[in-house]
């Protein structure tokens, strides 16, 4: 998998730009679907990273980018489901979560925010 550019609110991955939220699961890219989180929003301020979206969990490593400014909010509960599957968890800001993955792609599922 090739990152080859990340701006705010784009990634180029493989060629193919994204203007929205990307859930890599086993080196398939999808829209991340945050519907199921938005009923959390008022509490944060911000549509939070929550374990009522699907959530690639088949993993050594999970890798939540959480934007240009690390604004995303991920959920109390997010955290301890990572823990109960006794999964590796970083939170960053995205370019630094696009570092990673680079780094270490082998067993590693991401969600990656574009924005702030």
């Amino acid at each position: 998998m090739r990152f080859e550019e990340f701006s705010f609110g784009s990634i180029r991955i493989d060629g193919v730009t994204y203007e929205h939220d990307v859930v890599i699961d086993q080196g398939e890219v999808c829209k991340r679907r945050k519907k199921a989180s938005k009923k959390f929003r008022d509490a944060s301020g911000h549509t939070p990273l929550s374990v009522e979206e699907n959530i690639p969990w088949q993993c050594r490593r999970l890798v939540v980018g959480t934007g240009t400014y690390g604004a995303l909010p991920v959920m109390q509960e997010v955290r301890a489901e990572v823990k109960r599957r006794k999964i590796e968890f970083l939170v960053l800001p995205t370019a630094e979560a696009i570092e990673v993955l680079k780094r270490k792609p082998d067993g590693t599922n991401a969600i990656l925010h574009l924005t702030c």
